[in-house]
C-alpha cells in the first residue's frame, strides 16, 4: 500500500511543475521556478573546428553567439542561472557537456551551431573535340578519330540560407529515458525521491514515470524550438522551421531536461557567413533567442500543468509557437 501511495504521488508530480527542493522558514514548500538554470552550449571548439566557411569556422561563431547570449540572459533574466559548457576555444567532449548539464540540474539545454551545405557542382558543355584512338595489333593496327563532347567542371557556394532549430526525434525517446533514469534526482522532489528508491528501476511504475517525464520534455522542447523559429522570422531571417533530428544528436538525448539545438545560419553561404560574423547578425540572433526564452518561461509559469498528453510532432517539422507574453 505504501508503494502504491508513493507511486500515485510521483505520478501527480510528473504532471505538474517541479517543486523547489528547499522549504522556507514557515515549513511551506514553494514551487521551484520552471526555468531556474539554463545550460548554453557553444558547439564544437578546440581541435573540432566544425563547418568551415570562406574565412571562418563554426566553432568561433558558435562561441561568440553563446557568450553574447549568456550576457543578454544575465541582463534580462537576472533570476536565471546560466551555465556555459565552454567559454574559450576548448573542446569539452559530448559526454562532458551532457554530464555538466545534468550535474548543474539544468532546466533547459541550448546548443548553438552553424549549418552548412555542400557546394553545388556544375557541368558545362563546351563543345566537341576530335579524339584519336587505335584498334588492332601489329600490321592490323589502324588509326581512327572520333568526335567527343568536352565539359568544364566547377562548383559554386550553396545558396542555402536561414535558421533551423532541432529537437531529438521521437524515435530517440528511449535514449532520453536513459538520461532520465540516470539523473532522476533532477526532477523528483526531496520528499518523493527517497521513497521512489523502493521501486526497482526496471519496474513498470518507474518506467511510466520516465516515459511521462520524457514526453513532457519532448513537448516543451518542441514548443521552444517553434518559438525560436518564430522569433527569427520576426527579425527577417528565413526560417527553415523547427525539426526533429532523425539522425541522433547525442547531447539532446543525454541531457535530462528539455533541449534544443539552434542552427543559426549557413556558414557555407558567403552572405550568411558575413551575417554570422557581424555584430549586427549576432546581436539579432541573441535578441531573438532571449525573446523566445521569455515567451517559453511565460508559458511555463502561467500554465497550471504541462500538457504532456497533447499530441507531439510526428513529422520533421512543427508549426505552432508558444504564446507571446503580453
Amino acid at each position: 500500500m505504501k508503494k502504491i501511495i508513493v507511486f500515485g504521488a510521483a505520478w501527480l508530480f510528473c504532471t505538474s511543475f517541479i517543486n523547489d527542493r528547499n522549504r522556507d522558514n514557515d515549513g511551506v514548500q514553494p514551487q521551484r521556478k520552471p526555468l531556474h538554470t539554463i545550460i548554453i552550449d557553444a558547439g564544437h571548439g578546440g581541435r573540432d573546428e566544425g563547418a568551415p566557411g570562406g574565412y571562418s569556422f563554426e566553432k568561433n561563431i558558435s562561441l561568440a553567439i553563446a557568450l553574447k547570449l549568456q550576457k543578454k540572459v544575465n541582463e534580462e533574466l537576472p533570476d536565471v542561472e546560466v551555465v556555459m559548457t565552454r567559454t574559450d576555444d576548448s573542446y569539452p567532449s559530448l559526454y562532458n557537456r551532457a554530464d555538466l548539464a545534468n550535474k548543474s540540474k539544468g532546466d533547459l539545454f541550448i546548443s548553438i551551431h552553424c549549418n552548412s551545405a555542400d557546394p553545388i557542382r556544375h557541368k558545362e558543355f563546351l563543345g566537341y573535340k576530335m579524339d584519336t584512338y587505335y584498334k588492332g595489333k601489329g600490321a592490323k593496327r589502324k588509326k581512327y578519330t572520333r568526335k567527343v563532347p568536352e565539359y568544364k567542371y566547377y562548383s559554386t557556394p550553396n545558396p542555402a540560407k536561414g535558421t533551423e532549430t532541432y529537437i531529438w526525434a521521437a524515435h530517440k525517446n528511449e535514449a532520453k529515458e536513459v538520461a532520465m533514469r540516470e539523473n532522476e534526482s533532477l526532477y523528483l522532489d526531496s520528499a518523493t525521491n527517497p521513497q521512489m528508491k523502493d521501486f526497482d528501476p526496471e519496474s513498470p511504475q518507474k518506467r511510466i514515470i520516465y516515459s511521462l517525464k520524457t514526453q513532457q520534455y519532448f513537448e516543451r522542447s518542441a514548443n521552444l524550438a517553434i518559438t525560436v523559429e518564430d522569433e527569427f522570422s520576426k527579425v527577417g531571417r528565413i526560417s527553415r522551421e523547427a525539426r526533429q533530428r532523425q539522425v541522433g544528436i547525442w547531447v539532446l538525448q543525454a541531457t535530462a531536461m528539455p533541449s534544443i539545438l539552434v542552427e543559426t545560419g549557413y556558414i557555407s553561404n558567403p552572405e550568411e557567413e558575413d551575417y554570422l560574423n557581424s555584430e549586427k547578425g549576432q546581436d539579432e540572433i541573441v535578441e531573438a533567442l532571449v525573446k523566445a526564452l521569455k515567451r517559453y518561461r511565460f508559458s511555463l509559469e502561467n500554465r497550471q500543468a504541462p500538457s504532456i498528453t497533447a499530441p507531439v510532432v510526428a513529422d520533421t517539422t512543427v508549426t505552432e509557437p508558444v504564446p507571446t507574453q503580453n
